[in-house]
């Protein structure tokens, strides 16, 4: 379970800092301690290094089968590499710099994502359990789809963060019973005909929720433009 832990430390430390260092660029623009990394005129975002990193990081224990002090060292690279890269997932996900824009907060969601799975993980958690064929392993797969289902309903219902995490914890039952978010898939093929329904779930999910969550997710990486 060691190297689990280093990635998450790896992980974490990493988005801060890199959190920290934007911030600083963004504030500072002509300080000379940070800077964008620029390449014939080109901004490399550290979602390059972020992959280089993490690309290096497998294939190194894939090749050699570290183990020990080794493998720790290539879990910490492989969590620098990790937080390096969703920490512009909205950079991937948009195709086009959105780093300090209302859709960047999208980076922080799935860097959320990452560490409470990671986390988990450190607690040893075994998704599948007991010998293949036996009723405890028969009863974890159907334990396995049954919180799959869970996750699928609630990226229908447009809740990502909570069909992600739900994987690995029961969050995921209650986001698939509770209301869907109304510009979801879910709310636009099943509440059309039901307004009550689309009514509460605007309600639900309103201006108030939206700046909420807004507020937290700006404390921790910053709020955007405008």
């Amino acid at each position: 379970m060691h190297p689990v832990i280093w990635m998450f430390a790896a992980l974490l430390v990493t988005f801060l800092i890199t959190r920290l260092v934007t911030h600083s660029i963004r504030s500072r623009p002509d300080s000379r301690l940070f800077r964008n990394v620029m390449v014939g005129g080109v901004h490399v975002h550290h979602q390059v290094f972020g992959i280089l990193i993490m690309f290096a990081s497998g294939l190194t224990l894939i090749a050699t089968t570290s183990d020990g002090a080794a493998l720790d060292i290539v879990a910490a690279c492989f969590g620098v590499g990790s937080g390096l890269t969703f920490d512009e997932f909205a950079l991937w996900l948009h195709l086009r710099d959105v780093y300090w824009s209302t859709e960047g907060r999208k980076s922080v969601d799935a860097i959320f994502c990452v560490i409470v799975v990671t986390g988990i993980m450190m607690g040893g958690i075994n998704l599948i359990s007991g010998r293949p064929g036996s009723a405890g392993w028969w009863f974890s797969m159907a334990e396995l789809a049954f919180n799959l289902g869970c996750c699928v309903i609630c990226l229908l219902k447009g809740k990502t963060v909570t069909g992600v995490i739900g994987l690995v914890t029961v969050v995921g039952i209650v986001g698939a019973i509770r209301l869907a978010k109304p510009d979801s898939y879910w709310a636009r093929r099943w509440y059309a005909k039901r307004p009550t329904q689309l009514a509460r779930a605007q309600r639900r999910f309103g201006a108030h929720y939206h700046a909420r969550w807004d507020r937290v997710r700006d404390m921790i990486a910053g709020a955007p433009h405008g």
